[in-house]
């Protein structure tokens, strides 16, 4: 009897342990399925790390659609991406070639336990952005005062993020409702909006669309502002000394481009030559600076040259104007004093009734377009004793008549010795010879030198001329030094016939210069 129970007893154990053994190593999963996040177009791989799989299957669907893809080794699914392989029986893997859009979402891998076991893992297909080209602008142009939309729409997985920025660099001027005007180096958005537009905005536009995923992508959006041209000339008037280069300057602002060229007064086109050096350079995209080299400049280059830039708005043109001045080696006269008959110089305490004359010299054109403030007070030499003065060429009074030295206009005592001028003086003033003696009225005290009858001096402006002499009706006064003076001997006033007189001639004397510079005034520059 216990042989019997010991034979049934020792195949009840040996199963006993087998169904524990089964029930301790169950197939189970080592690891968890890691996430992947794949380029459009790149491969991806699951791994599965199973242990313990024993006579159990690994199983593979897609988690939303429940579609098998793959049972142990072999593929179901119809899908030629798909493909699985193992490195033993611990490390399942599923294949999934040039991933799409539609491949975006869990993968199950499952053991066929009961009950079933599974894990999921995520594919994440991204795909970089791009831009929609019928939603993005292209090139535009548009007039200056104008506003403008430039819009940059793209595509890609996640949403990309769309920011502008200026090519050259320089700030993107944003205006709102009320005008205010803000300057950013770049904006973000698929929109942007320029107001108001001025010539300083034109240029290339980039947007540029990122989301994460490489490449990024960028476009560029060239804005052309158009108007009509515009010249800026930084000198109107140019000397230059006889036999060298001289060059003149026009910058221009154009958009579209303008055709530039030169003109001389005579109506003759200026092109390159050997005379001629002609040359642009282009400073934007809408300025431009014109230049024109005289070479040897010599006098028959004196005169007017106008630059021109004409475009499809239209034209403008700007005048420059050429002349000689004196060069380095170029004599410069001084006024030379001429004596009279006698030879003797004038001194200062002597009497000699003598007529000092002042002559300027011409020079071939001298001072063609110079200026009578050219003449330099301190040229004129009128002898010992004169008054020395300098550099008050911008000081135009009108012509008058005044003792010199001491002497006082009028109805006051002088005690001068010297032939003098006031430093004040218009370079064209009539000034009498005497030293003390008053203008008018008194008698003067310590006169020197003084005479009735003024000398004429003969003034070279820009066409010379000649001051006649002035003639005086009073009778001389008495002076200590015998120096006669303007007035009555007993120091009463002129008489107002006389008074009259003499504003008359000054009147005459003021209206004449002014004859003789008003066509030098209204020459064109």
């Amino acid at each position: 009897m216990e042989r019997v129970w010991y034979r049934c007893a020792v195949p009840l154990l040996a199963a006993l342990l087998l169904i524990q053994d089964v029930l301790t190593f169950q197939p189970d999963f080592s690891e968890p399925i890691v996430n992947i996040s794949v380029a459009i177009g790149r491969d991806a791989t699951f791994t599965c790390h199973v242990r313990h799989l024993g006579g159990y299957r690994v199983g593979w669907l897609k988690a939303d659609t429940k579609a098998i893809q793959a049972i142990h080794e072999h593929v179901i699914t119809h899908n030629p991406r798909v493909t699985v392989s193992h490195a033993d029986q611990n490390t399942w893997n599923l294949h999934i070639k040039s991933v799409t859009e539609e491949d975006r979402g869990g993968y199950m891998c499952q053991l066929n336990t009961d009950p079933m076991k599974s894990q999921i893992g995520y594919l994440d297909v991204v795909i970089p952005p791009d831009f929609i080209a019928e939603d993005t602008s292209s090139d535009v142009i548009v007039p200056e005062g104008s506003s403008v939309k430039l819009t940059c729409r793209a595509k890609g997985y996640p949403g990309p993020v769309v920011t502008w920025r200026r090519e050259d660099g320089n700030e993107i001027a944003l205006k709102d409702a009320t005008g205010a005007k803000q300057l950013v180096t770049s904006y973000r958005g698929e929109v942007l909006k320029l107001t108001k537009i001025s010539r300083s905005e034109m240029g290339s536009y980039l947007c540029i669309a990122s989301n994460g995923v490489p490449p990024s992508v960028s476009k560029r959006i060239s804005l052309s502002i158009h108007f009509h041209p515009v010249i800026q000339v930084p000198n109107q008037l140019v000397g230059a000394p006889l036999a060298t280069d001289v060059t003149i300057e026009c910058q221009v602002e154009a958009s579209p481009k303008s055709i530039n060229y030169w003109v001389k007064d005579t109506g003759e086109m200026i092109v390159s030559s050997p005379k001629y050096h002609v040359h642009d350079v282009i400073k934007s995209l809408y300025e431009t600076k014109m230049s024109m080299t005289v070479r040897s400049f010599q006098k028959e280059d004196v005169g007017s040259y106008r630059c021109i830039a004409k475009n499809s708005l239209g034209e403008v043109d700007s005048s420059i104007r050429l002349y000689e001045i004196p060069g380095p080696n170029r004599k410069v006269y001084s006024p030379k004093l001429h004596l009279n008959d006698t030879g003797k110089e004038l001194i200062a305490g002597t009497k000699h009734n003598t007529k000092p004359k002042v002559n300027f010299p011409l020079d071939d054109e001298e001072l063609q377009y110079g200026s009578a403030e050219d003449l330099d007070d301190s040229s004129l030499d009128l002898g010992p004793g004169s008054t020395h003065h300098q550099h008050h060429h911008h000081h135009h009074y009108p012509p008058n008549v005044n003792g010199a030295g001491g002497g006082q206009a009028y109805n006051k005592p002088g005690s001068g010795t010297s032939l003098g001028r006031n430093p004040y003086d218009h370079p064209n003033a009539v000034h009498g010879g005497a030293g003390g003696g008053s203008a008018t009225g008194t008698v003067g005290g310590g006169g020197q030198n003084g005479g009735k009858h003024l000398s004429s001096i003969d003034i070279v402006t820009r066409k010379p001329f000649a001051i006649p002499p002035i003639q005086r009706n009073g009778q001389d006064g008495a002076g200590d030094g015998n120096g006669p003076s303007y007035g009555t001997a007993s120091g009463t006033s002129v008489r107002y016939g006389d008074q009259l007189q003499l504003s008359l001639r000054r009147l005459l004397l003021l209206l004449l210069l002014m004859l003789l510079l008003l066509p030098v005034l209204l020459a064109p520059h």
